[in-house]
């Protein structure tokens, strides 16, 4: 277990395969088997939906309630070990989690057949539930283009990345304002989100 637990990628592929196993068993509940369809699909990409989404939002709150709040606490010579090698390296999950979220997204709506009315929050036919995934997905939409437009490109200028130059002071607030104003919006985007799932 200690070979599994102590190589990131070794515990990675062990959850894959304990999904996988988790998958055959429940086709083969009961003799029923695993049948691909629209249904199936559907689940898997709300699956993967969800699980980009915990990568964006658990880093975005990472960086809110743990990083930015703890930086002025540590001593100027061992910041380096946060700008130069663990804030990088979170900001490529960070991004690459809420392209996932967002792709994915995107897919279980038209998979699900509410894509349009979800982008026009429902008005054209009224139903409750088109406006409530709408606007999740609108405040989702909005945070995506904060991360990918302006957190991003303005945390390489503060951080250096990629030989990124500005003024990084002004970058880093910056990229600090808009990142809480992703977590502000984190709210009501997972209640719109997930009231559109269970109160509709």
């Amino acid at each position: 277990m200690g070979a599994i637990l102590s190589n990131l990628r070794n515990t990675v592929v062990a959850s894959i395969v304990l999904v996988i196993l988790l998958v055959i068993w429940m086709g083969s509940w009961h003799g029923a088997g695993i049948a691909f369809d629209h249904g199936w699909w559907a689940f898997a990409f709300r699956w993967l939906h969800v699980l980009g989404g915990i990568m964006w939002i658990g880093i975005l709150y990472y960086f809110n309630f743990v990083q930015i709040p703890n930086m002025p606490k540590i001593d100027e010579d061992k910041r380096p070990a946060i700008t130069k090698v663990i804030a990088p390296s979170a900001l490529f999950w960070f991004r690459w989690g809420a392209m996932w979220t967002i792709v994915t997204g995107l897919i279980l709506a038209w998979l699900n057949g509410y894509i349009v009315d979800a982008i026009t929050l429902g008005l054209m036919t009224g139903v409750a539930k088109s406006s409530m995934i709408g606007v999740g997905m609108w405040l989702g939409a909005i945070m995506w283009f904060n991360v990918w437009f302006i957190i991003w490109p303005n945390q390489k200028i503060a951080l250096g990345i990629d030989g990124a130059e500005g003024d990084k002071a002004a970058a880093g607030r910056t990229a600090m304002l808009f990142s809480r104003t992703n977590t502000m919006l984190s709210l009501p985007m997972l209640w719109a989100m997930i009231s559109a799932q269970n109160l509709f």
